[in-house]
């Protein structure tokens, strides 16, 4: 299995459309590359080693915060380890072994030498609750954990007689890894080997558990074939990002949870292209920024989050500094720069200063050698993403689900468009239903939801498609929108359709805005629910001296609330009247994923938002009435 190299450099295969009654109904890529017909992701590591041993694949932070290179043949020894000692406790093919633990090196290393024993890997967010923990072992059946921690240890075994299958629990603070090496000694290469070759790729390789939106997570059953698909198809596509273009090799920095399909995703294709890694366990705090300065990846992944908590970081700085109207011009050109496909003179000098006093520290913010961004999870809004490519950082924004292997469609190189998630993955087809519903389809599309009593995946449908449960359009050059959730769309009294989507991404881009819910069902109008940003909020009050008010005389501050007044008269632009947010609240409460309101991917709970807060919902339409 030889590993994937770039493409000649040229346009990216454009989309096939289809039109039904002048409406484009589907488009699709064909595959840059051919399906793999033989072995699976354990080969990988091995493959590594044997074509180019000395060729760096992770970097890991030392005690002392230094960084150290891993080769792959150092990488491929410490799976080889690994796996024999997972084979000396007993494990057997197909055998379930579940990973709770933020993101570090030792999560990929286990999850490479759980394959080569011929293994399933399921993941399980490291902040689960103990429900939701004992859920997924369960269902899944896991014969083996390996946690992090004391805490999430002490947490699994407590849920221990009600996993009756759970015959190992590992502790990766306890020296898992050393003690599975050296159970492992005894352990013939050859048993490895033998498990090695029993791989396909149509075998399961893991069990993803979706976020939980809404009632118990289902388990995604996703082959070694579905990842292959995904990976092999992305790295030809986006060639600039994985392979090196000059004699800066590429590098990233892995900070999203390992346990989320999309961190998942790109780990295994840079072990599939060689491209070095690095792991730092959180997205908060200040740590990251010391990481990404130390690490200085060329490419990142990324969810909106995170890119929007660096722009609004870089604005309160600048305001800070007195140079607020210096930034916001400078946004501004960037954002005009973002949209043109062919920049002016004029606009190429203006963009050049402020590339010196503005755009050269977002960059440097992000390790000062970021080239790429690649983002998911949730949409990014045309507003940053025109930001970031004006500021010289290229975004490449992706959909897809735990259901796709993650992306199903992504931002062809050199060729964006704003507002839209891109075209079909290569490989990949998209088809708009009658109801407007996103249907997908392709080798990366999982096999199907684990049956528990079964043992197995049970498919989706018969014909290959599969329906996201997403609202969307294509445009007549095949570019995805997408415009909502079919099971989100508010019908207000009036009979009125309203995709609350929209309204809430671009209010969540003003840096006071935490989170906002749009409001409607059955309704006379519609109102929405917003919470504030901890860090927006601290340094609004900084610089109109109101750091003396509580939180909940803020919510009522007649200040605070016309700077929201406007955000929401903003956001009503992007729709009709009947659409528009009439009234909204101020919640002194957070969304979190702690609180029961975000799901480990950041993603809104809706009916836990509308259950909590009922009242406050009752009485923001008692008190506004009919407008």
């Amino acid at each position: 299995m030889s590993v994937v190299t770039a493409p000649p450099p040229g346009e990216p295969v454009e989309p096939q459309t289809t039109l039904v009654d002048g409406v484009v109904r589907e488009a699709s890529v064909p595959a840059l590359v051919p399906p793999i017909r033989r072995g699976s992701l354990a080969d990988l590591p091995y493959d590594n080693a044997r074509q180019e041993p000395e060729a760096v694949l992770f970097s890991r932070r030392g005690p002392e915060g230094e960084w150290y290179d891993v080769t792959a043949a150092r990488f491929a020894a410490d799976v080889h380890a690994v796996a024999k000692g997972l084979i000396a406790h007993g494990l057997r093919p197909g055998d379930r072994l579940a990973l709770m633990a933020r993101t570090t090196y030792e999560w990929t290393l286990i999850d490479f030498a759980a394959w080569a024993a011929g293994l399933v890997t399921v993941p399980v967010h490291p902040t689960s609750s103990a429900f939701q923990t004992r859920w997924i072992l369960q269902d899944s059946g896991a014969a083996a954990c390996v946690v992090e921690d004391p805490g999430q240890a002490r947490l699994v075994s407590a849920e221990r007689r009600q996993l009756p299958g759970l015959a190992h629990l590992w502790v990766l603070d306890a020296d898992a890894v050393d003690q599975l090496r050296r159970a492992g000694i005894r352990v013939a290469d050859e048993a490895v080997t033998a498990r090695r070759g029993l791989l396909t790729p149509e075998t399961l390789a893991t069990l993803v558990y979706t976020s939980g939106t809404t009632g118990r997570p289902k388990g995604c059953a996703l082959t070694h074939a579905n990842f292959f698909a995904e990976v092999d198809n992305a790295v030809r596509l986006l060639h600039p990002v994985f392979v090196a273009e000059s004699s800066e090799p590429p590098a990233t920095l892995l900070f999203l949870p390992l346990s989320h399909v999309f961190g998942r995703m790109v780990a295994v294709g840079c072990v599939r292209a060689r491209v070095r890694v690095g792991h730092a366990p959180s997205v908060e705090g200040d740590g990251l920024l010391t990481d990404l300065a130390a690490f200085r990846p060329t490419f990142l992944l990324a969810i909106p989050y995170v890119l929007q908590k660096v722009y609004d970081t870089a604005r309160a700085t600048a305001e800070r500094g007195g140079r607020a109207a210096s930034f916001d011009r400078a946004a501004r050109v960037a954002r005009r720069y973002g949209q043109e496909d062919a920049p002016s003179l004029a606009l190429r000098a203006t963009r050049a200063l402020y590339d010196t006093l503005v755009y050269r520290r977002i960059r440097a913010v992000l390790g000062g050698r970021v080239k790429y961004v690649i983002c998911g999870g949730s949409p990014l809004g045309a507003r940053l993403a025109e930001f970031y490519a004006g500021a010289g950082v290229e975004v490449f924004e992706g959909y897809g689900l735990t259901e796709t292997t993650a992306a199903s469609t992504v931002t062809p190189p050199q060729r964006p468009r704003t507002g839209t998630v891109g075209w079909p993955l290569p490989g990949t087809s998209v088809r708009i239903a009658e109801d407007g519903e996103v249907w997908l389809k392709g080798g990366h599309v999982f096999a199907g939801y684990w049956d528990a009593q079964r043992g197995t995946a049970v498919p989706y449908t018969d014909d290959g498609w599969f329906p996201t449960g997403d609202l969307g359009s294509l445009d007549a050059d095949g570019y995805l929108r997408i415009t909502g959730r079919k099971k989100d769309i508010l019908i207000t009294s009036a009979g009125k359709n309203v995709a609350p989507a929209p309204l809430e991404d671009w209010l969540r881009t003003h840096p006071l805005v935490a989170q906002c819910v749009v409001l409607g069902d059955n309704r006379p109008y519609v109102t929405a629910l917003i919470t504030l940003d901890h860090e927006g909020l601290t340094h609004w009050r900084r610089m109109r001296h109101k750091d003396h008010l509580a939180l909940w005389e803020l919510a009522r501050d007649d200040e605070l609330l016309g700077v929201l007044q406007r955000a929401v008269d903003e956001a009503n632009r992007l729709v009709s009247r009947p659409e528009s947010i009439r009234a909204f609240r101020v919640l002194t409460a957070d969304f979190s994923e702690t609180s029961g309101h975000l799901t480990p991917s950041l993603k809104l709970k809706r009916r836990a938002v509308l259950r909590d807060f009922a009242r406050e919902i009752e009485e923001m339409y008692e008190a506004e009435g009919t407008p």
